[in-house]
């Protein structure tokens, strides 16, 4: 019996919706934008595919309660995303059998931004891990089996602070649809059971500040409200289960 040198962190989880069931959070990988932010985007071809980049998956917390205002930033942004739930991995998956056989559900989820360190890594050439992979930076909703909700291909993606509306898509507006990002991924890495994929959110980004309500969801998937607090009012993450 292996022996740990202190007691192993319990794993990250996803609630199940409308069960008790939970999925067990592997890795979580993020799309860079994938909607067309300026009517000049409209008509430009798609070229190469979109960026990508990886949060803990401890960054993932529900997307209910308090959201705690992140330290070292004065940027802090939200990016509503409709998240995919990967129940078969694979590697060089073809696009045709992705919905088929790798995907287990779907959530929306927030892809939270320290702006700020994301802009300087930018200007130096540097990582994002200090603007985007921090404490509670992943907020989901519970994940919906895709043999409840099929394979979205259409539906609102829409965010809210404090009731007045920043952020409206629809899933048909996706740049590159859910198959060809999954295939991107598996062309580079061998996906897994439990890994999350944020899949692009659409222009209206912005900032949030200590007492917003932001709002927001993806039609026929899920929706949540939390409210902006300051880190110092919270404790930390323990790293337990949603």
């Amino acid at each position: 019996m292996t022996e740990f040198v202190f007691p192993a962190p319990a794993p990250t989880t996803v609630p199940v919706a409308g069960s008790t069931a939970v999925f067990p959070v592997g890795r979580v990988y993020c799309i860079g934008r994938n909607y067309r932010w300026s009517r000049d985007e409209q008509t430009t071809p798609l070229v190469e595919m979109p960026a990508w980049f990886m949060k803990s998956a401890n960054a993932v917390v529900p997307a209910c309660g308090v959201l705690p205002y992140p330290p070292s930033t004065s940027d802090f942004c939200h990016e509503i995303e409709l998240v995919v739930a990967i129940g078969r991995g694979g590697r060089d998956i073809d696009p045709a059998h992705v919905e088929q056989h790798h995907i287990w559900g779907y959530a929306a989820g927030l892809d939270l931004t320290r702006r700020d360190l994301q802009t300087q890594a930018k200007h130096a050439g540097g990582p994002w891990e200090a603007a985007k992979a921090f404490d509670h930076s992943a907020p989901c909703t519970p994940i919906v089996p895709a043999e409840v909700c099929g394979h979205p291909r259409q539906g609102a993606v829409w965010l809210a602070v404090n009731g007045i509306e920043r952020q409206r898509a629809d899933v048909s507006d996706l740049m590159w649809p859910v198959p060809e990002l999954v295939a991107m991924l598996s062309r580079s890495v061998t996906l897994a059971p439990g890994d999350l994929i944020f899949t692009g959110t659409p222009a209206g980004v912005g900032p949030l500040q200590p007492c917003d309500v932001v709002s927001g969801g993806v039609a026929g998937i899920g929706q949540f409200s939390m409210t902006v607090e300051s880190a110092l009012s919270t404790s930390p993450p323990t790293g337990d289960s949603l």
